[in-house]
């Protein structure tokens, strides 16, 4: 990894980072949902498609200051052009470059800048240099993210690492994040792909703090193969290993991403456990979680609960049985039977409130589904700080 300062949109800070990878490596992503997704996203789709499962990818470039979204023509341009420039450096083929960006939308990409200090980020390559990338990587975010991990397999030990970046315009498919992770195993071209998607679904498409979907959201696993322990098949028992191991790593990055939420001074879990399905869980955990009156009743401390049942409400499960519902707020029975838990004291959802972490679990009563997602407070910060983004 190579870090420069390229003064994108601020001077004396580091905002351009270059990956390397060995030949041989697979990678995987997946990325924003939004159809105004960055022309960076749009080249990563394209060159993954062509050389994701070949190991033919070799290095990525990450830009931060300017999303290069909403850029029409020019945007694609400048993204290719970036491209070029690092491939040449690197001596490299275009497409085997992935490039992103994040920061300002709406806003052409300074890309003389870029091309300017590729060389010195070539030079600062570095195969300890994980914190300075997460640095690299930022935004509004208050600190760098990154998580490092062995996991024991039946051939050796394997190595995760990876970095990501967010803060704000946090919401599921995906946030407005960067996340790279990186693996010394290695695994049989198409394996990776299916499980990227399985481990952003339990990761960082299970929180959100503000509801925002941005145009660049992208989350990235790589696989060298250096430990050299290959994984061929889904049914290999190491696989599993390494499937729960990069869960849990993406789950700690992406849980930081909520606990440094723009303004947040509380992390909330909900548990939605009952549901005849998956979906239909996390349906209610995604409602309750962005609701901005429950937000906002937790940055307040205010035990004002029927705003989650409400949320539970209008989740969308249409034949909800509402009488069937239990929910506790930590470790307080708040809602039994749909109602009002006779036994529930304001005072006891007073004590929880004012906890910096707080459980919201929630049974639906109808299955034995669970979904889980985190969130975060609604502060008069987070106001403040996207009010002055662009100052």
């Amino acid at each position: 990894m190579g870090i420069a300062e390229a003064g994108i949109k601020k001077i004396n800070r580091k905002d351009l980072l270059v990956m390397t990878l060995v030949p041989g490596s697979q990678v995987a992503g997946v990325f924003t949902l939004n159809r105004f997704c960055a022309a960076p996203v749009q080249i990563c789709r394209e060159h993954l498609a062509r050389h994701g499962g070949a190991g033919d990818i070799r290095a990525l470039v990450v830009n931060t200051g300017n999303a290069n979204a909403g850029t029409g023509e020019s945007g694609m341009k400048h993204a290719q052009e970036t491209c070029l420039a690092l491939a040449k450096d690197l001596q490299l083929k275009p497409e085997q470059i992935l490039p992103f960006s994040t920061g300002v939308i709406l806003e052409p990409l300074p890309i003389e800048k870029i091309i300017t200090a590729l060389p010195k980020a070539i030079a600062n390559l570095g195969e300890d240099h994980w914190f300075d990338a997460a640095e690299a990587i930022m935004t509004t975010d208050t600190q760098p993210k990154a998580a490092s991990m062995t996991v024991t397999t039946s051939a050796g030990v394997v190595t995760l690492t990876g970095i990501c970046k967010g803060a704000g315009m946090i919401h599921p498919n995906m946030a407005t994040m960067l996340g790279f992770i990186a693996t010394d195993a290695g695994f049989a071209p198409g394996l990776l792909t299916a499980l990227t998607k399985e481990v952003a679904d339990l990761s960082f498409n299970a929180i959100t703090i503000d509801g925002d979907t941005s145009t660049n959201d992208s989350f990235v696993i790589m696989a060298t193969g250096q430990s050299g322990i290959q994984i061929s098949t889904t049914q290999d028992p190491n696989y599993g290993l390494l499937k729960d191991g990069l869960i849990e790593l993406a789950r700690k990055l992406a849980q930081m991403i909520v606990r440094d939420g723009e303004g947040a001074t509380k992390f909330i879990t909900i548990e939605v456990l009952g549901g005849k399905t998956e979906e239909e869980c996390k349906k209610v955990a995604k409602a309750v979680a962005h609701s901005p009156l429950v937000m906002t009743a937790f940055f307040a401390s205010d035990p004002n609960l029927g705003r989650i049942l409400a949320a539970i409400g209008y989740a969308g499960i249409t034949d909800l049985d509402v009488n069937r519902v239990q929910m506790w707020l930590g470790d307080v029975w708040v809602a039994k039977d749909g109602g009002r838990n006779p036994a529930y004291q304001e005072a006891d959802g007073q004590r929880i409130m004012k906890e910096s972490e707080i459980t919201v679990r929630i049974d639906l009563g109808r299955g034995s589904a669970t979904q889980t997602m985190w969130t975060c407070d609604l502060s008069h910060d987070y106001v403040s700080i996207n009010a002055d983004y662009r100052s």
